[in-house]
């Protein structure tokens, strides 16, 4: 089928994005975490696909990554967990943290999440534990926002009045510019931030 549509967003909702591609618009959903990582509306988005075609429905559900999209394939591994419980799963909670409840096989932290009760978190643990990944090739953004070592630096920018997409993408680039010197790996992580918020306000300026 598809692999993704770039259009233009013309419109946002709770669990839902329109897109414009040449005069067909389209009715994505897509999950709420995914929502502030997409470009506001009026502006070109590439938003990748995953079509849901049954003998009852067709939907298109959209993300802000190829990483997102994977996530939320892994999801539908898990037994009891179709399209609609996998996108309420993602809308509750980031990738990142997802990701990292799941590692640490934290079952009563997955139970809190909207739409996972104790018997679905057991389910989730033993199907992913252990093998979820970021795709070959990754962006530097998608590989920040899954490890969000920086995501108190990047609320802190966000509440400057910096828009968070274009916050996490600098901050991503910066680091990968970085961590080629072998002096910032060995920094606190209190310097690391500091020459990040300052070359981050200058960039982002």
């Amino acid at each position: 089928m598809f692999n993704s549509l770039t259009g233009i967003i013309t419109a946002k909702f709770p669990k839902q994005v329109f897109l414009d591609t040449n005069g067909i618009e389209w009715d994505l959903c897509v999950p709420d975490s995914n929502l502030d990582m997409l470009p506001p509306v009026g502006n070109e988005a590439r938003i990748f696909t995953w079509l849901q075609h049954t003998d009852q429905l067709m939907a298109i559900y959209g993300f802000a990554s190829a990483d997102e999209r994977s996530l939320f394939m892994d999801l539908l591994k898990v037994d009891g967990v179709g399209p609609k419980g996998a996108l309420k799963i993602m809308s509750s909670v980031s990738s990142s943290r997802l990701m990292e409840v799941l590692e640490n096989g934290d079952l009563e932290m997955l139970e809190k999440i909207p739409g996972v009760g104790k018997k679905t978190a057991g389910k989730m643990i033993l199907t992913l534990k252990g093998k979820l990944k970021l795709s070959e090739g990754a962006g530097a953004s998608v590989r920040i926002a899954a490890a969000s070592p920086y995501s108190e630096l990047v609320a802190s920018l966000v509440s400057m009045g910096y828009e968070k997409r274009l916050v996490e993408q600098k901050i991503a680039e910066l680091v990968e510019l970085l961590s080629a010197d072998k002096s910032f790996e060995e920094r606190p992580k209190k310097e690391k931030e500091d020459l990040l918020f300052r070359r981050a306000i200058v960039e982002l300026s």
